[in-house]
C-alpha cells in the first residue's frame, strides 16, 4: 500500500485495567464500505453486549484517514473471568474512493494483558 491507500486494522488496547476495540483506518486515505468479521463471539460489559455485532463493525461507510473509533469492551477482570476467547482473527474488508478492494487478516490475543497489573487493582489477593 502506498500512503495514499487506506489500511483500516482492528486493536484491543489496554488501559489501566480498561479493554477497548478501536477500529483504525492508519493509512493516508480514505477507507469506504469497511465490515469486519471475528471468527468468534466477542461479549463485553460483563457478558450483556454482544460486541462483535455492533454495527461498528458490520458496516462503517466512512473513515478518514488517521481516524479511529474506540469502543469500550469490559474490564480487564470481567472480561478474563467471563472465558471470553483470547485468540481471535479478524478479517476487515475495505475499499478506497475508487473502489479497489482490500482485505486484512489480523490475529488477536487479548490473553497478553490477562497477568498485567493496573492502578486500583486489588493486589492483596
Amino acid at each position: 500500500m502506498t500512503d495514499s491507500n487506506p489500511d483500516v486494522i482492528v486493536d484491543f488496547i489496554f488501559e489501566q485495567g480498561l479493554l477497548y476495540i478501536a477500529l483504525a483506518n492508519i493509512g493516508g486515505g480514505p477507507a469506504y464500505d469497511i465490515a469486519v468479521k471475528f471468527d468468534k463471539k466477542i461479549t463485553g460489559l460483563g457478558g450483556s453486549k454482544l460486541i462483535s455485532a455492533m454495527p461498528l463493525f458490520q458496516r462503517t461507510e466512512f473513515m478518514p484517514p488517521h481516524k479511529e473509533i474506540r469502543t469500550f469492551l469490559d474490564t480487564a477482570a470481567s472480561y478474563f473471568a467471563g472465558k471470553q476467547p483470547r485468540d481471535i482473527k479478524t478479517t476487515i474488508t475495505f475499499t478506497d474512493r475508487e473502489g479497489k478492494k482490500y482485505s486484512n487478516v489480523i490475529k488477536h490475543n487479548p490473553g497478553i494483558y490477562s497477568d498485567i497489573g493496573y492502578t486500583g487493582e486489588d493486589l492483596s489477593g
